[in-house]
């Protein structure tokens, strides 16, 4: 199994662009699979360079709704019209953020994109075949990030409420004896979303790799290096390997760095992994 990261919020190679966004491409015995979409058409242009052939995509997976991950999804629809695309029946729903200078913003997806025929929609837990396994169904609260609370939905009268995250999913990758775990913001609290994996899978997975969602643009609402620590002890006590990015932010990372040592690398644009 080989993983790219086609495009985070940072980049080591010049040759390559970053951007807040996500995507990742996973290449198995039996799939080419794209997850995530970054914020905009980018993360094609780096996947040039990298020579990953996005018209190979035979299924694409959206972690959640919001623009950051689904924002280059029209341009990819474009060049590839046979890929599945596995959205959470919630993804397209209207989700916003509280943000001190501008108020509530629009963070969400292009609704435009809601009836294109390539879009499955998809909940709870979904098993593409014996390899592939995609889950929403997160339980647990234990650490959910505080960043979230500043994130809202549409109620039917038109007023905000909070963000329960109910349109995230998560995907399991198994080959070879090896679990693969990928989220792309662990909203719901990657600790809770590595959790809900070993119900799944009837044990830790070996590697997991995402965002966690530990930064926030709002200052007051990044996590307490306490936080963080309890985290990252949490996160050790799994035996998992663990690659993160995007949300997770640099300070924090290297708090979890700190704490986990081997057992925590970042994942940058460019960056391959190999398992």
């Amino acid at each position: 199994m080989h993983i790219k990261c086609l495009i985070e919020n940072t980049t080591l190679y010049d040759r390559y662009e970053a951007e807040h966004g996500l995507s990742l491409y996973i290449k198995t015995e039996k799939h080419h699979l794209l997850f995530d979409f970054g914020a905009s058409p980018l993360f094609i242009k780096n996947a040039s360079q990298m020579d990953v052939d996005l018209a190979q995509i035979d299924l694409g997976i959206l972690s959640h709704g919001h623009y950051d991950h689904g924002g280059g999804l029209e341009a990819f629809l474009r060049l590839n019209e046979t890929a599945k695309i596995c959205v959470n029946q919630k993804a397209f729903e209207k989700h916003y953020s509280k943000r001190t200078e501008q108020g509530i913003v629009n963070i969400g997806l292009d609704n435009k994109l809601a009836e294109n025929n390539q879009i499955c929609y998809i909940g709870g837990m979904f098993e593409v075949d014996e390899e592939i396994l995609i889950f929403s169904d997160v339980k647990d609260q234990k650490l959910v990030p505080k960043g979230n609370q500043s994130m809202f939905i549409d109620s039917k009268d038109g007023a905000y409420l909070p963000d329960g995250f109910l349109h995230e999913q998560n995907l399991i990758i198994e080959e070879n004896g090896k679990t693969v775990l990928i989220a792309g913001c662990a909203h719901r609290g990657i600790i809770n979303i590595v959790n809900r994996s070993a119900d799944y899978i009837g044990k830790m997975p070996d590697v997991v790799i995402g965002g966690f969602h530990l930064h926030s643009r709002e200052e007051s609402q990044c996590e307490t290096e306490m936080r963080i620590e309890q985290l990252g002890g949490l996160l050790l006590q799994t035996g998992a390997q663990y690659y993160t990015c995007h949300c997770t932010g640099v300070k924090a990372y290297e708090i979890l760095k700190n704490i986990m040592g081997d057992k925590m690398n970042y994942f940058s644009t460019g960056q391959t992994i190999n398992l």
